[in-house]
């Protein structure tokens, strides 16, 4: 019986180790028995910044060129590769992005690097909490899109992995007017879960060869994981995802939003509807990481019953709001540039005597500022009092 995630060892970017990997993870889930002769593929690869493959912030070039040798050899016609990262969606910042990353060497294949920056908005009636909304057009040009992440951890949402790359959907400069719509952390999940099911990836893939841990998801530290995760639903391969580096759904708001809708499941074995019979999760070597730095320090603390009443609420929400993390400035390492105030949905970061500051009475807690500072020196941070209060696994480490 098929499984829902197959993960395959893999200890190296060179072609030889990718190919095997690949093949295994990606035909163990029947991945490409969608392509037809001739469609045309759009591979959404995590390309969050111009950023040097080594750093483990975007997946691997190597990876995303085997990958489209595979989908041309069994058919498809045109495979294009892009992303919509932080900034401009237009040809020069997207060729720089491209250039830092290495994604020339896909088009070795005959793949073709996205240069459509056209955009358009969407209605979205099946959408829980997004059902309206500005999408890239070139992801609606294409037969099927190939979902394929990176593994790291994420200031706002625990984790980055498939689920996550959807957002990448929406172009650059508007990311910000999402993290203020959707300003509540769980209603942001819920944003998360709606572009994928709206996009309807056909294959998911994670790079997690070597991911990101400690201040990710663009200024954490590369850690060696050995694997290649494909899976046909975007929800399930992060359940794998999520287990490999400690964390569980009530880590990763993703996670628990496609629970509560039925999208994910337990990671051992969920029940097949059509016949009742145990239907495997999981098959391949799963490795998991022990002491892997993560951040689970982005949510509230449950403190239990506080009473009923307006004074018990009150009590209740001064408590949350004492231990809630926040992005925090390690004035040692800014260099000023202003990129966070930039990329800040509330304007609340400005720069002041060669430093950022942040206003912390209109902070929503996106953590935009932390994901794309240049030099990472935004970190995720507890209060004093929830650092006392909270009692946090010793490898959960910033």
């Amino acid at each position: 019986m098929t499984p829902d995630v197959w993960s395959a060892l893999c200890g190296e970017y060179t072609g030889s180790a990718l190919e095997a990997a690949l093949s295994q993870a990606v035909n163990g889930v029947s991945g490409l028995d969608f392509v037809r002769p001739g469609m045309k593929i759009g591979i959404k690869a995590n390309l969050v910044s111009a950023m040097n493959p080594d750093r483990a912030g975007t997946v691997h070039p190597m990876l995303v060129r085997v990958l489209s040798k595979m989908l041309f050899e069994a058919g498809a016609g045109e495979v294009v590769i892009g992303d919509s990262p932080g900034g401009l969606f237009n040809s020069a910042w997207l060729n720089s992005v491209y250039r830092a990353t290495g994604m020339q060497i896909c088009t070795e294949t005959g793949a073709v690097l996205n240069e459509n920056f056209e955009i358009a908005s969407r209605r979205f009636d099946g959408g829980a909490v997004l059902r309206e909304f500005t999408g890239s057009c070139w992801l609606d040009d294409v037969d099927a899109i190939v979902n394929v992440s990176k593994l790291k951890t994420h200031g706002m949402m625990g984790m980055s992995a498939a689920v996550k790359n959807m957002f990448g959907a929406i172009p650059g400069t508007l990311k910000a007017e999402y993290h203020s719509r959707f300003r509540n952390h769980d209603d942001f999940a819920g944003m998360l879960v709606d572009l994928n099911e709206y996009y309807r990836p056909a294959l998911c893939v994670c790079d997690a060869v070597v991911g990101m841990e400690g201040n990710g998801p663009t200024a954490g530290t590369p850690r060696m994981i050995g694997a290649v995760l494909a899976s046909r639903s975007p929800y399930m391969l992060d359940v794998c995802a999520a287990e490999i580096i400690g964390l569980g759904p009530s880590d990763v708001p993703t996670l628990a939003a496609a629970e509560r809708r039925g999208f994910a499941a337990a990671p051992s074995v969920r029940e097949a509807p059509a016949d009742g019979k145990p239907h495997p999760v999981l098959a391949g070597d799963l490795p998991r990481i022990e002491d892997y730095g993560i951040i689970t320090e982005r949510k509230n603390v449950d403190f239990g019953n506080f009473g009923s009443g307006p004074v018990s609420g009150l009590l209740y929400r001064i408590a949350g709001r004492l231990t809630l993390s926040k992005p925090h400035v390690t004035k040692s390492e800014c260099v000023g540039c202003g990129k966070c105030a930039k990329v800040c949905p509330e304007k609340t970061v400005r720069i002041s005597g060669g430093k950022a500051v942040i206003n912390r009475k209109n902070c929503i807690r996106c953590f935009c500022c932390q994901e794309f500072c240049p030099v990472g020196a935004m970190k995720v941070k507890r209060s004093f009092i929830g650092r006392i209060l909270v009692h946090e696994r010793k490898h959960k480490k910033q």
